[in-house]
């Protein structure tokens, strides 16, 4: 990828087929099979195996010009969603994205591939498809006159389909704020309930594909939120690894029918707009890549704290329309002050929200509380908005605000009770295996491979599973 290329255009090929063997439990109805990129169709780029780390014979260096494409012919057992994995390499500093096409139709628009670090350095960058049953055409071709990156294979699993009732995004679909409610695709409200991550930064280990097969098939969740921190070791450490994360885990959710809550977990400055040009780039990256599923949701501001509602405001109301430009019906949630209580842990009152609202559509206002902490005071701030504003429970716990301590089931029914009946919904802190009382894992499971059941889970991850294995209706009439 240094200097532009001779131009080759191999074609007639038949195309390599690779079956991948997989771990843990598996959410296809086939085996993954991969194709190598060197015995694809390729136009102005050259197959060549001069860094090591590829897999099959080779790998395809695109031309360094706008245009260069390699296509793939694939086999896909049934008509249905795909995920498509491009495995590639990268060593330059640049992006060099590719635009996606399947059977001659736009997939994926400037899909990303940036550096890797090193030439024999190979990662994965994933798309969702939809392919027909049979034979298809998948295009990769140069977005920029840099070229694509070294193509060394690309991977197609099939996506999850429906279980008996459905997923939760099959039979909702893309998710809008009507009132004061969250609604599905027929205008109805819904209540999503699930779990969030701890820190991807600390407890990546926990959500792979064994504990995510767990929460959308052992648990039935219908959302998981992606907490990445800011700052305490998080995004700002290395933007590109932790968006990659993030990406990944969106495509874990889709293939699964989950909904995939993006959470910006600012907390430390508490003032979002500290990370305001950090916040541009990244959902600018995440609304572009996914705009055209129906199951992404964004948490633009975890935990705003000592800092005044018309600064938060202030943020939310730059911050939507970068979304919005990518992705125009996406819901955006915005943290409220006083670390998400409305104002309450911040000496305010719900009123700062609902006398200055936010100027913008298709948006809710997020509010936590931990049951050993937050009492009437907290419960009463949350009744009085509840008819007020749109609302969801971003983050809760049955213990104490540190995390710990004692659990409090019975403020914590108390509090879903209400919920409930105000269709409101929410994911409980959190989904790892941390020595704290609101980690739902015991210590050391995420180690492992087993995370069904009752066994591997402490006190309150028994309490929370056994509320989210039973759903709400999800009206369609």
């Amino acid at each position: 990828m240094i200097r532009p290329r001779w131009f080759a255009l191999v074609s007639g090929v038949a195309l390599a087929a690779t079956a991948l063997v997989t771990t843990g439990a598996s959410t296809s109805t086939a085996a993954p099979v991969r194709y190598e990129s060197e015995a694809a169709t390729i136009s102005q780029g050259v197959v060549e195996s001069n860094h090591a780390g590829f897999t099959g014979t080779g790998f395809v260096n695109f031309d360094n010009v706008v245009g260069s494409s390699v296509e793939y012919t694939v086999n896909a057992p049934a008509a249905g969603q795909y995920t498509l994995s491009f495995r590639y390499a990268n060593g330059t500093t640049v992006n060099r994205p590719v635009d996606v096409t399947v059977n001659g139709a736009l997939a994926a628009d400037d899909l990303g591939f940036q550096g890797t670090g090193a030439w024999t350095t190979y990662q994965t960058v994933t798309a969702t498809a939809t392919l027909v049953a049979g034979s298809n055409k998948i295009k990769t071709t140069s977005a920029t006159a840099n070229g694509g990156p070294n193509a060394d294979s690309l991977t197609i699993d099939t996506v999850q389909g429906p279980g008996p009732g459905g997923t939760p995004v099959s039979i909702n679909g893309q998710l809008h704020v009507c009132g004061t409610k969250l609604c599905n695709q027929y205008n109805k409200p819904i209540q999503l309930r699930g779990m969030s991550t701890h820190g991807i930064q600390w407890y990546a280990n926990c959500i792979k594909p064994a504990s995510l097969d767990a929460l959308a098939t052992d648990w039935n969740a219908d959302v998981l939120r992606i907490a990445m921190y800011i700052q305490e070791g998080g995004y700002e450490t290395n933007p590109r690894k932790f968006t990659d994360l993030v990406h990944s885990y969106i495509e874990e959710a889709t293939k699964r029918g989950m909904y995939a809550l993006v959470d910006w977990h600012q907390l430390t400055p508490g003032d979002p707009n500290a990370n305001l040009a950090k916040a541009k780039t990244f959902f600018t990256e995440i609304a572009e890549r996914h705009k055209d599923k129906k199951n992404i949701i964004y948490d633009i501001a975890n935990e705003p704290n000592n800092v005044s509602w018309a600064a938060i405001k202030s943020y939310a109301e730059q911050m939507i329309p970068v979304i919005r430009a990518k992705d125009s019906d996406g819901v955006v949630f915005v943290g409220t002050h006083g670390w998400g209580s409305l104002g309450i842990s911040d000496g305010r009152t719900e009123a700062d929200v609902i006398n200055n609202p936010i100027n913008a559509t298709n948006f809710m206002y997020t509010f936590h509380f931990y049951a050993a902490s937050h009492k009437a005071e907290y419960f009463n701030a949350l009744s009085r908005a509840a008819d007020r504003i749109p609302l969801f429970i971003t983050e809760f716990g049955t213990q104490t605000a540190s995390g710990d301590g004692a659990n409090d089931f019975t403020n914590t029914q108390k509090y879903l009770d209400f919920l409930a009946s105000k269709k409101i919904g929410w994911t409980n802190w959190n989904f790892s295996d941390d020595f704290r009382s609101g980690a739902v894992f015991k210590e050391g499971t995420c180690a492992g491979n087993n995370f069904t059941g009752t066994s591997v889970l402490k006190p309150a991850g028994v309490w929370i599973r056994d509320r989210i294995r039973t759903p709400d209706d999800f009206p369609t009439s």
